[in-house]
């Protein structure tokens, strides 16, 4: 029986994706985002957290990807969870990776006015 594994995330790209080819031919586009959280401290005070996640995107999904996911633009991606292990220099390395489903893009804002790019 497979476990739920599924979520919702929005966030801000916040560098040019990575487009590669893997071994069995498959094409994969990493997208690096920031999720930003804005919440009141014990003092009463509004900080920020932000936390740092990739994005991989497969097939087609990772060609669409790669032209739209300009650095600053909103995302918000249904997929999973996938951790990644490694070994390097003798460590082990773990890093949990989000698995893109579906891909949906904010409009991008031009001269302050919410315009969508054209492809």
């Amino acid at each position: 029986m497979n476990m739920m594994n599924s979520l919702i995330i929005e966030g801000e790209v916040v560098k040019k994706p990575t487009i590669q080819s893997m071994p069995n031919g498959a094409t994969v586009c990493t997208i690096p985002i920031a999720v930003t959280r804005e919440y009141k401290n014990a003092d009463g005070k509004l900080a920020t957290e932000v936390s740092y996640f990739d994005v991989d995107a497969f097939g087609n999904l990772a060609n669409v990807c790669e032209r739209m996911c300009l650095d600053g633009r909103g995302l918000r991606v249904v997929g999973r969870l996938k951790q990644v292990r490694w070994e390097a220099e003798g460590k082990s390395h773990s890093k949990v990776n989000i698995m893109a489903e579906h891909v949906e893009f904010k409009p991008v804002k031009k001269e302050g006015r919410n315009a969508c790019k054209s492809m």
